[in-house]
C-alpha cells in the first residue's frame, strides 16, 4: 500500500513538472513569435522610412522651388507660397472628401497583411 503511495506520489509530481515544463515552453514560444512579428515589421518599416524622407525631401525642395519660381512670376515672393499652400489644401479636402475610407481601407489591410504573415 506504502508502495502504491509513493507510485501515486512520483507520478504527480512528475505531471505536475511536465505541466510546469509545458507552460514555460508555451510561454516562451509565445515570445519568440511576438519577438518574429515585431522584428518583421519593423525590418520592413525602415527601408520604406527611408524611401518615405527621401521623397518627402524631395517635394519640400520641389514645392519651395515652385513657390519661388511662381512669386517671382507673381510679383511678390510671398504669393507663390501661397498659391503652393492653396493647392495643397485643395487636394487635401478632395483626398479627405472623397479618398478617406479607400486611404483608411489600404493601410488597414496592409498592416494586417504584415501580423498575419
Amino acid at each position: 500500500m506504502t508502495e502504491d503511495m509513493e507510485d501515486n506520489t512520483t507520478f504527480l509530481e512528475s505531471l505536475l513538472e511536465r505541466a510546469s515544463e509545458y507552460g514555460k515552453t508555451s510561454l516562451e514560444l509565445a515570445k519568440l513569435k511576438t519577438l518574429d512579428k515585431t522584428t518583421d515589421i519593423v525590418s520592413s518599416l525602415v527601408p520604406q522610412s527611408v524611401v518615405i524622407i527621401l521623397i518627402a525631401s524631395f517635394m519640400l525642395f520641389l514645392n519651395l522651388g515652385i513657390a519661388l519660381w511662381l512669386g517671382d512670376i507673381l510679383g511678390k515672393t510671398f504669393y507663390g507660397f501661397f498659391v503652393v499652400a492653396g493647392f495643397y489644401i485643395l487636394v487635401g479636402i478632395v483626398i479627405h472628401l472623397f479618398m478617406h475610407k479607400w486611404i483608411k481601407k489600404l493601410v488597414g489591410n496592409y498592416i494586417i497583411k504584415h501580423i498575419l504573415k
